[in-house]
C-alpha cells in the first residue's frame, strides 16, 4: 500500500490522475521543453569539471510528484559520464515508468526485492555497494522515516540499510509534513549519521500550498552529486559552522529601507564549499536573489538585529564566518506610515543609531561559548590592508578576509581577497567566488582539524 507521503510532494503543477498518462511521452519532450537542461556527451558546465575517473551512482526514486525530476537528473549525470543504476519504488512507479528510467539510464531498473533472476545476477547486497554514491530522489517523509528507523521492508530500504557508501537525499513533501516534529527529528538523525541533504526549496506545491518542501531542482542535486564524486575532502564531518551572508535591510518606513550592494554570492559559495566538505552549515542570510546552497540550513533575516539573533540562536558552533555586509546604522525610529515629502521643505533629517556588531559580539564571547575560529570580512575602497588589519585587532576575530570593493566586486562572479591572521597577510590572486570559497574552506578545515 502506498502512503500519502508517497503522493504529496512538491514541484510539478499537474493533476495526479493524469500524470501516469503524460509520463509515457515525457522522455521524448525533454529536449524540446527543457533545452537548457540537456547536457551533451563531453560537455562540462561552466565552473565544473567532469569526474576524473568513471563513477556511478545508485539512484533510488521515491514516490512523489517530484519523481519526474529524476529523469532530468539522470540525463545530466549521463551527459557527464556518470553511470546510473536506478531502483524504482512502488510509489515512484506511479509517476515514472521503468521503461523511461531504463531508456535514459541505459541500465536495468530494479523494483522487486524478491526477484529471483535479479538476485542470481546481482544480489541486493552487491547492488547496494557497487556504486560510488547512493542518491534518493525524491526522499519522501515515509522514506526518510524508514531510513531513520532502520526499516528494510522493500528493495529501496534494504539497499539503504545494507550500503557502505555515502548517501545523499533530496527531500520532497508537503510543507506541513516537512515542518512536522517527526520529520525534523528524522532529518536530524540522518544528518547525524552522515547522510547528505539537498534542499528542499521553498515554493508553490502540487498540493496547492506554499512553503518549504519543494524538491531541489535537478541542476542543484547534480552539483551536489558531482561535488561528492569529484573526490573532494570530507574533513569537516562533525563540525558545525555558521555563515552570515548578504546585505541587511534597515527599515525607514513601510516602503523604504537602508541597504547596500551585497549580492550574497560569496557567502553562499562559502556555505556550499563548507557543506561539500561535510560540515553542518547554518547560513544566516539577508535578502538575496540566490538559490540556497545544497545541504545547508538557511535562516532568512532582514535586519542586523535579526541577523544577530539568528546567529546567536545557531550557536554553539566550531566556527563562524561573518561574510555578510551588515549595515552599520539603522534609523532610530521607524515610521509606521510612509513618510511624505512636504511642499517647500528643505529636506528631512533621519536620526541614525549604531547597529549591533555581530563579528565583535561573537569574537568576544567567553571561553567555552566562543567558536574555535571566527572569520570576518572587510569590504574596503582604499587602504584595504591597513583598515582590515585594524578591524581584526579591534573586533578580536581570528582572521579577516579583506577585499577591495571599489572595482565592482558586488554582484560579480569574481573576487580578489587578502587573508589576514596572526602570521600576516596572504594575498590571493583574482579568481571566481566559488574558487575563493573552496580555498577558504580548505584553510578553515586545516585550522579546525589540525
Amino acid at each position: 500500500m502506498i502512503e500519502m507521503s508517497d503522493f504529496i510532494a512538491s514541484g510539478f503543477p499537474v493533476r495526479r490522475k493524469r500524470w501516469f498518462v503524460d509520463n509515457a511521452f515525457l522522455c521524448d519532450r525533454l529536449n524540446s521543453e527543457h533545452p537548457r537542461r540537456i547536457v551533451r556527451q563531453g560537455y562540462v558546465a561552466p565552473g565544473r569539471r567532469a569526474v576524473s575517473q568513471p563513477k556511478s551512482i545508485l539512484l533510488i526514486i521515491g514516490g512523489g510528484v517530484a519523481a519526474y525530476k529524476a529523469l532530468l537528473l539522470i540525463r545530466l549525470l549521463k551527459g557527464h559520464g556518470v553511470g546510473v543504476r536506478a531502483v524504482l519504488t512502488t510509489g515512484g512507479a506511479q509517476f515514472v515508468t521503468p521503461l523511461s528510467v531504463g531508456a535514459l539510464s541505459g541500465e536495468k531498473v530494479f523494483t522487486d526485492l524478491f526477484d529471483l533472476t535479479d538476485e542470481a545476477e546481482m544480489g541486493h547486497i552487491q547492488l547496494s555497494r557497487a556504486a560510488d554514491l547512493v542518491v534518493v530522489v525524491p526522499a519522501t517523509a515515509d522514506l526518510m522515516a524508514k531510513m531513520a528507523g532502520g526499516h528494510a521492508d522493500d528493495l529501496a530500504t534494504t539497499l539503504l540499510l545494507a550500503t557502505d557508501k555515502d548517501v545523499l537525499i533530496a527531500p520532497a513533501m508537503n510543507v506541513r509534513m516537512w515542518e512536522h516534529a517527526a520529520t525534523q527529528a528524522n532529518l536530524a538523525t540522518l544528518i547525524a549519521r552522515g547522510v547528505g541533504v539537498v534542499g528542499p526549496d521553498e515554493g508553490d506545491m502540487a498540493c496547492g500550498e506554499y512553503g518549504p518542501g519543494r524538491m531541489a531542482e535537478p541542476e542543484v542535486i547534480f552539483a551536489a552529486i558531482m561535488a561528492r564524486l569529484d573526490g573532494g575532502a570530507r574533513d569537516l564531518v562533525g563540525k558545525r559552522i555558521i555563515v552570515t551572508s548578504g546585505p541587511t535591510h534597515e527599515p525607514i518606513d513601510p516602503v523604504r529601507y537602508i541597504a547596500n550592494r551585497s549580492s550574497g554570492k560569496q557567502g553562499n559559495a562559502i556555505a556550499a564549499a563548507l557543506a561539500a566538505r561535510g560540515a553542518e552549515v547554518v547560513l544566516v542570510s539577508g535578502p538575496v536573489r540566490l538559490t540556497p546552497p545544497a545541504g545547508v540550513t538557511v535562516q532568512a533575516v532582514e535586519s542586523a538585529r535579526e541577523m544577530l539573533a539568528a546567529t546567536m540562536d545557531a550557536l554553539p558552533a566550531d566556527a563562524v564566518v561573518c561574510a555578510a555586509a551588515v549595515a552599520d546604522y539603522r534609523v532610530a525610529e521607524v515610521a509606521d506610515q510612509k513618510l511624505k515629502k512636504a511642499d517647500g521643505s528643505n529636506g528631512r533629517t533621519l536620526t541614525l543609531v549604531e547597529n549591533p556588531d555581530i563579528l565583535k559580539i561573537v569574537s568576544k564571547l567567553p571561553f567555552g561559548d566562543r567558536p574555535a575560529l571566527v572569520v570576518g570580512f572587510a569590504a574596503e575602497t582604499h587602504d584595504v590592508i591597513a583598515y582590515a588589519s585594524a578591524k581584526r585587532v579591534r573586533k578580536r576575530c581570528d582572521w579577516i578576509v579583506a577585499n577591495d570593493v571599489s572595482q565592482g566586486v558586488f554582484g560579480s562572479d569574481d573576487n580578489r581577497v587578502t587573508v589576514i591572521d596572526d602570521a600576516g597577510a596572504e594575498d590571493w590572486p583574482s579568481m571566481g567566488k566559488d574558487a575563493v570559497a573552496d580555498r577558504l574552506a580548505e584553510r578553515i578545515a586545516k585550522a579546525l582539524t589540525g
